[in-house]
């Protein structure tokens, strides 16, 4: 006999052994752990998911010149993607309209200079002669990039909120007051309507 017919009569003579209850117990156990490992990876994959989703659109808020698209197109992906999670809402779509455009305010290096000059005339008077001079210069960083000192994000005018089911109206105020309370603007700027 070979080693391949020695391994196949060890394994016959093992399950002959074996009750076949018992193989089935274990065969389930081992069944369970695969499934319940296979959920706990899902969860911790979506998870993963989820919190990068929220990272990377808070940096594309603070970066908003480097990814290209405006302030008020991240606030929009924003909200929709906070609004959809909300009980009984579905797909939601978001327009904002903003007062003005972000003001960038950087950062200047200022030089003022005085200087006063007495000077005698030929008649013997005095005359005084100020002059003043005033450089500003604009700070740039180590690779010409300029300095900002401070960012100033534009006011909302109005929003409006298309979602699935804010024909329930208990959905709609939800809508409703979630916009007023994240973007802090009163209830005269805000619309909420239901999708087709």
């Amino acid at each position: 006999m070979n080693r391949l017919d020695k391994l196949i009569n060890r394994i016959k003579e093992y399950l002959d052994q074996i009750n076949n209850k018992e193989l089935i117990r274990n065969l389930f156990i081992i069944l369970i752990i695969g499934i319940i490992l296979i959920i706990i990876a899902d969860i911790f994959i979506q998870y993963r998911k989820g919190s990068d989703d929220g990272i990377m659109l808070e940096n594309e808020i603070n970066n908003t010149s480097s990814v290209g698209m405006d302030y008020g197109t991240i606030l929009e992906k924003k909200l929709e993607n906070t609004l959809s999670q909300l009980k009984g809402v579905g797909e939601v779509k978001v327009m904002i309209t903003l007062e003005d455009t972000v003001e960038k305010i950087p950062a200047f290096n200022t030089t003022k200079n005085n200087e006063t000059t007495n000077e005698l005339d030929s008649q013997g008077g005095t005359r005084e002669i100020i002059r003043e001079d005033m450089t500003i210069q604009v700070v740039t960083g180590s690779e010409g990039s300029l300095i900002v000192l401070k960012e100033i994000k534009p006011t909302v005018k109005g929003v409006i909120i298309i979602a699935e089911g804010a024909e329930d109206l208990e959905v709609k105020e939800r809508l409703y007051e979630a916009v007023k309370t994240v973007l802090g603007i009163p209830g005269n700027k805000v619309e909420v309507y239901a999708s087709k």
